[in-house]
């Protein structure tokens, strides 16, 4: 069959292209080559930059021109080149020799991946495409997803509802506040992720350029590798490498995406147990069914979608992190293949998060259930009475409420003034008790 929409096996490439076909632009197979000849001419003008070799400024601007045009024409170029070579780095220095002929310079084909080994390549390319893809797809995709939480925080800031811990009744809360964890979980994740450096591998064969330094002994290489992936390509070279990048920041981003994804997970499944709770209906579209068999269900599927697709999304960036970092000796070839993966667990990511913001786009507050279930819950108060009790030195007031309110049925608001009424205190702090609802012993928060 011919692959499409409908005939691809991974769902990433078949149902939800649309939603991450932008992806490409990072992760495929045409998107790496591409990387890759961009750093194969950034490395050539650096070396003509740093007075190796002479070329003109058109020259550079028609070589850069080669990474600005560049097309699937161009990727199957290279990739027919491979099927000779059977070498996908060294097809595309050929791919860009024959470049340099076009434009004359053939006389400097040799400055093509000089002294490089091919991991100089793909370990500035790969973490190169992967700095792009968080700065201008994944950090903006999450960043939307905050702002929305945030949105229907303030929102629903003065919105009274029970808490449960332990799936029990507790103290009460505000929406708003539960919605602001989500909010400050998300911000701190953020904040980690932004400081960790994109690193890369940029040294020769086995991380000490060795080709380089015997060619030109004189040359400071350590300073030129530091200059060239530092300031021409704006990624951190690892000073002590194998033949292969370290991979320890990589997967430190890895296990901050997966606390991310697991705080949405968490918010998934509030959300999810508040719809069922009936705290939240959902706006319906018209023509849409919830169920084949029960017309009246309108389901969370929104959310129960971006759980299962970052459950996805775990357990592959789980084994990227745990793999990556391992290599046995100077380098084995296990990265290669894992490494053009990076892809998958992004897709999934954010897929959920547009699942998320879909299903938070459908939620519709419903005020009346949260407060039916406060006042269905006056033993809440307990906590509050037996703390102004404390304060007024009253002789045991936790036990007092404990035998008032503890494994009951219900506990309706008779029953506390009754008991309130009989305690032996003034009837100003009988007042003051008084005046205490389910509604409004919902505590203080900072300001958001």
């Amino acid at each position: 069959m011919e692959l499409s929409q409908l005939t691809a096996i991974s769902p990433i490439d078949g149902r939800y292209r649309n939603q991450v076909a932008q992806l490409s632009e990072y992760f495929s197979e045409y998107a790496l080559i591409k990387y890759r000849v961009h750093i194969e001419i950034e490395y050539f003008v650096f070396l003509a930059d740093k007075k190796f070799f002479s070329i003109s400024a058109a020259a550079k601007r028609s070589l850069r021109s080669i990474v600005e045009n560049f097309s699937t024409d161009n990727a199957e170029r290279i990739k027919t080149i491979e099927r000779t070579t059977n070498h996908d780095v060294k097809a595309v220095e050929y791919f860009l020799k024959e470049e340099l002929d076009k434009l004359n310079l053939a006389s400097l084909k040799e400055w093509i991946h000089f002294g490089l080994t091919s991991q100089d390549i793909n370990n500035t390319s790969i973490p190169l495409s992967w700095k792009h893809c968080m700065e201008q797809e994944y950090l903006p995709a999450l960043i939307n997803v905050q702002s929305e939480i945030y949105s229907l925080a303030k929102q629903w800031r003065n919105i009274s509802m029970l808490a449960r811990t332990h799936g029990q009744p507790a103290s009460p809360t505000t929406l708003g506040k539960e919605l602001m964890v989500f909010v400050e979980r998300l911000n701190n994740q953020i904040s980690l992720f932004s400081f960790i450096p994109y690193a890369a591998k940029f040294g020769g064969a086995t991380g000490n350029f060795n080709a380089h330094h015997i060619a030109f002994p004189k040359k400071d290489w350590i300073k030129l590798g530091n200059e060239f992936v530092e300031e021409r390509l704006q990624l951190q070279r690892m000073q002590f490498t194998t033949q292969i990048e370290h991979y320890d920041n990589l997967a430190a981003h890895f296990d901050t995406i997966k606390r991310i994804n697991n705080i949405l997970i968490d918010l998934c499944r509030d959300i999810w147990t508040y719809v069922s709770m009936d705290y939240f209906k959902q706006k319906t579209k018209k023509g849409e069914v919830g169920s084949s068999a029960m017309p009246h269900k309108v389901n969370p599927i929104d959310f129960e979608n971006a759980e299962g697709n970052l459950g996805i999304a775990n357990a592959a960036l789980e084994h990227l992190s745990a793999k990556l970092p391992v290599s046995r000796l100077q380098r084995d070839l296990t990265d290669s293949t894992v490494l053009r993966n990076l892809g998958v667990p992004v897709a999934h990511t954010i897929i959920a998060m547009n699942s998320i913001r879909k299903g938070l786009g459908k939620l519709l507050l419903n005020e009346a259930k949260l407060n039916a279930d406060l006042e269905n819950n006056w033993a809440v108060v307990a906590e509050a009475i037996q703390t102004i009790l404390r304060r007024e030195n009253y002789p045991n007031p936790y036990e007092a409420l404990k035998d008032l309110t503890r494994g009951k049925a219900a506990i309706t608001k008779k029953d506390m003034h009754d008991f309130i009424g009989k305690l032996k205190v003034g009837a100003e702090i009988k007042k003051e008790l008084k005046a205490i609802t389910p509604q409004n012993y919902t505590g203080v928060n900072a300001k958001y």
